[in-house]
């Protein structure tokens, strides 16, 4: 292994850098700017069983050192990401994906998980039971122990390949969901999705969003997503993929300090396409400046 590179349940990347869902789209996008492959893997954009349009506009909202968005999972459902999407992404991506994955039922899981499961080019399922934009789904299912343990268990039941829980911190007690998902048989957790939040127009006095509340992201959440990972990396067994707020070199290894495996980078491809890029070239003289040999050594330490 080399200095940068870290083992994700079993998969071994070239870097712990992952742009996150929502962030990055299918990936083709950014290749035309610089040759993708460089990144650990990427989370590619949330995808249903059943296309879907969204969430009325407007979905974007400013926020000092951050932003709300409230898309609600627009995507052109499973059947068009494996027809269309994968093989767009094959050509310009040579590792294994990471897919995320969203439902609005166990049903809806695990028909998408399946057919997403049987593509050679994804390497792990990330189920996101945390999306904070949409009703009757998302969310709801990462609130709840049970019913997180519940969606995991359907799953993986029909999924052979590594199976990570995206967890929401709109909760009181983030380390229950996880310990419930690891007992139900996850292969890894990854958090925190965004924080709920709202703005309100002055001139209209109306809230922005047509959503009215949509998810916080951006520098604003670093810490308390790091709190986070931090918890729940040091109550669970499996890997931890970290990720809220992340911006630069410096806040991945905090991350991989705190316990995270990998790390995920967010808003911070909306504000720069090239952010990614620029923290992964930039670790290892940030590791030299604080005398870290490989990314090893803070897995060891933790």
């Amino acid at each position: 292994m080399g200095r940068l590179s870290v083992s994700l349940c079993g998969v071994e990347l070239d870097n712990p850098v992952i742009p996150a869902s929502g962030t990055f789209g299918y990936g083709y996008e950014f290749a035309e700017l610089y040759d993708i492959n460089l990144l650990g893997t990427f989370s590619f954009k949330g995808t249903t069983r059943d296309p879907r349009f969204g969430n009325p506009t407007p979905r974007i909202a400013d926020c000092t050192a951050g932003m709300l968005n409230s898309v609600g999972l627009q995507n052109p459902g499973v059947d068009r990401v494996v027809d269309t999407e994968l093989p767009k992404l094959a050509k310009c991506f040579h590792k294994p994906v990471m897919a995320n994955v969203s439902g609005f039922s166990v049903e809806d899981y695990a028909y998408t998980c399946a057919k997403l499961d049987r593509e050679p080019q994804v390497g792990w399922l990330e189920v996101n039971i945390s999306c904070p934009n949409v009703h009757g789904g998302g969310m709801s299912f990462g609130t709840d122990p049970s019913q997180a343990a519940s969606v995991v268990r359907t799953v993986k039941a029909v999924t052979t390949k590594p199976v990570l829980i995206k967890l929401t911190p709109n909760v009181t007690d983030v380390v229950s969901v996880a310990k419930a998902c690891e007992d139900a048989g996850a292969d890894g957790i990854s958090l925190i999705n965004t924080l709920l939040g709202m703005r309100i127009d002055l001139k209209t006095r109306k809230p922005i969003l047509a959503n009215t509340m949509g998810g916080f992201s951006g520098p604003a959440v670093f810490p308390v997503a790091l709190r986070m990972v931090y918890q729940t990396a040091h109550a669970v067994r499996i890997p931890v993929v970290g990720m809220g707020g992340v911006s630069c070199a410096e806040d991945v290894l905090e991350m991989l300090m705190a316990g995270a495996t990998a790390v995920e980078v967010g808003a911070a491809n909306l504000v720069d396409p090239w952010a990614c890029k620029k923290i992964i070239e930039a670790l290892p003289a940030v590791m030299d400046r604080y005398g870290i040999g490989s990314l090893s050594e803070l897995r060891r330490n933790n």
